[in-house]
């Protein structure tokens, strides 16, 4: 077993996705070839200290776990940082793996940031001619002037999992429901409602194929809301692939590639869409979505043949590449 690559592989973090996070580290664990890979598996506590292959904690303070951490994984050869949501997925550990010199699948620092920031992605997305839902910016001094004149969903910027995400139909909903979302984030999106189809498309740097776009997915839930309980409790069915025309494939593949390339995004990135009788409309973008076996991409790329295992080694590998090219810009 000599000669594999030691991965660290990172779960956890201090956001309201922990649980979902660890579900994806135990998975991904689980997951890559034994042959090719040694998985080290290190812990973010909700507290912001660091648990170690062992599953014992790094050090007493914050500081002191991550030195050790670092320590960790100064004898690792690739990092797969499965953290979703702040102080992870914005960019957060792409800054440390860059700082430390070590090469990392993912997103890097400044994609990983604006894909977060649902406001920033908007800005952007709608810069290079794909459109978004209409909506405003809220934050707690606003909360006086906000006024109800249509039904809206409520978003936390930088929540993911649908966290704090409400449907607002009536007036009386609208405050709560901001109010919630501002638990999450001191500032909040307010969109219209989009009527229309829920169809996702995943991105990725496959090492073998170049920049790859998987097959669309669609998501069918029965009350039109695609919420955290509905991404949990199994109610929610995926059709892989989605049934598209040939141009709808076409229009959906640039609009991703397009949102895609202006973030800066790297490694993989699903793009959600709502596919409208305008054509499509952006929701979101996820610069490091779920990763367990049973989650939206590994299926996405299932469907046209890449087993889980497969899908974890091409990222590695192409987050490996990437790592070379950084490493000769620098020399």
């Amino acid at each position: 077993m000599s000669g594999r690559l030691r991965v660290a592989v990172i779960g956890g973090g201090q956001n309201s996705e922990h649980e979902v996070s660890l579900a994806s580290a135990a998975s991904v664990r689980a997951a890559l070839d034994p042959a090719k890979y040694e998985a080290v598996a290190l812990t973010i506590l909700r507290d912001g200290r660091w648990l170690g292959p062992d599953e014992q904690p790094l050090g007493t303070s914050t500081a002191d776990s991550l030195a050790a951490a670092l320590e960790v994984l100064a004898n690792c050869d690739v990092m797969l940082p499965l953290l979703h949501g702040p102080r992870g997925e914005d960019g957060t550990l792409a800054a440390l793996c860059e700082l430390a010199g070590l090469p990392y699948v993912g997103a890097p620092v400044r994609a990983g940031a604006l894909a977060m920031d649902k406001w920033a992605t908007k800005r952007v997305a709608e810069a290079v001619g794909v459109r978004t839902a209409p909506g405003g910016l809220v934050t707690r001094n606003d909360l006086s002037t906000v006024v109800f004149d249509r039904p809206v969903v409520v978003k936390p910027l930088a929540a993911g999992s649908s966290f704090g995400v409400r449907l607002v139909r009536t007036a009386a909903e609208l405050e709560p429901a901001l109010r919630a979302a501002l638990e999450l984030d001191e500032r909040v999106l307010v969109e219209h409602v989009v009527t229309g189809r829920e169809v996702d498309v995943t991105v990725i740097d496959d090492p073998e194929h170049g920049r790859r776009v998987g097959p669309p997915l669609e998501i069918l839930v029965n009350d039109g809301l695609f919420d955290t309980t509905t991404k949990y409790d199994g109610s929610a069915a995926f059709e892989i692939p989605a049934r598209l025309t040939g141009a709808e494939v076409e229009e959906l593949t640039d609009s991703a590639l397009r949102v895609y390339d202006a973030l800066g995004c790297r490694g993989l990135a699903r793009v959600d869409f709502f596919l409208t009788s305008d054509g499509f409309v952006l929701n979101e973008v996820n610069t490091m979505p779920g990763m367990t076996a049973e989650s939206q991409v590994p299926k996405m790329f299932a469907a046209e043949g890449l087993t889980y295992p497969e899908l974890l080694d091409r990222l590695i590998r192409s987050a490996l590449a990437n790592g070379e090219v950084a490493a000769e810009a620098v020399g």
